[in-house]
């Protein structure tokens, strides 16, 4: 579905059109998504980050290819598309996507799974960025995201690899893990064709000393270093 976003919104006023019709792709797609393994043995996984160049306007998204096990780089991609949609909390694929999909395709092979910079199902339409991207690519997608989107759940222990539930009226939408001791947790959720339990095993996978797992860690730093340059 193509879409005319605005580039300013009045809260004032009921929801636009665009944003009607951008809450209604998702729940749409949310019923293509599949939470269960559907993937062969993994040999490449993908990093998904986004940043902004707010003076050009500019969405920036890098995809880093990783790969599996030995979480060595393979290459990275960066892509730039307009910032046609604004931010809003539970819209963030309409911002983003369209930048990461610009980046995936100068690739030469689709990566085996991605792994994105936000949520899963972990989402009031259980259609967060990583979930939306895996449906529109028919890619398993996992999201790490670095703060809390939706849910609720217990308190969660300050030791390395603490982990608790992330609920929603009765169901598990996502996994609290704190990465590192005493450090902010991560909330990992699955995005489309993997169950939580292994979106889980294979993001603790994915840690080498530091807060974010790997591929999402190295698309940030490459975002960044970018950004310098």
């Amino acid at each position: 579905m193509a879409f005319q976003y605005p580039a300013r919104i009045d809260f004032s006023k009921p929801p636009s059109e665009e944003i009607r019709a951008a809450i209604a792709t998702q729940n749409e797609l949310r019923h293509k998504i599949v939470l269960k393994n559907d993937f062969e043995p993994l040999r490449t996984i993908a990093g998904v980050d986004v940043g902004y160049d707010l003076k050009k306007n500019l969405t920036k998204a890098v995809v880093a290819v990783m790969a599996w096990p030995s979480l060595e780089l393979q290459t990275s991609v960066i892509a730039y598309a307009d910032t046609n949609f604004p931010y809003i909390s539970g819209l963030l694929a309409f911002r983003e996507i369209p930048s990461i999909l610009k980046a995936l395709s100068c690739l030469k092979a689709p990566p085996d799974l991605l792994m994105v910079d936000g949520q899963g199902v972990a989402h009031p339409r259980r259609m967060g960025i990583a979930a939306h991207l895996g449906v529109v690519m028919n890619l398993p997608a996992i999201g790490v995201g670095k703060s809390r989107l939706y849910g609720k759940h217990d308190t969660l222990g300050f030791t390395k690899f603490a982990e608790t539930a992330l609920m929603d009226k009765g169901e598990m939408i996502g996994t609290l893990l704190r990465s590192k001791e005493k450090c902010n947790p991560l909330y990992i959720s699955a995005g489309h064709k993997i169950d939580q339990q292994t979106a889980l095993a294979i993001t603790k996978q994915c840690f080498k000393g530091y807060r974010l797992p790997e591929p999402t860690r190295i698309a940030d730093q490459i975002s960044k270093w970018a950004l310098a340059h």
